[in-house]
């Protein structure tokens, strides 16, 4: 498998979510690249969550419009 380019940036924060709606816990234990082609990702996970879901996302600056 191909590395990722140490200076490219994640396009996407990695997150495990406990709960559910208002009162979910998000924590941030990973970053992922998009792939060229945009058909997947590759992921690099700092900790290994046992429970919850993991959930991946841009980055929240993106997300609104920001750098």
């Amino acid at each position: 498998m191909k590395q990722q380019p140490r200076n490219k940036r994640p396009s996407h924060a990695v997150y495990v979510v406990e709960g559910e709606g208002e009162s979910a816990y998000w924590t941030k234990v990973g970053a992922a690249w998009e792939h060229d082609d945009g058909d997947g990702f590759n992921i690099a996970l700092t900790a290994v969550p046992l429970t919850g879901r993991l959930v991946v996302r841009k980055p929240k600056a993106e997300r609104e419009g920001g750098r």
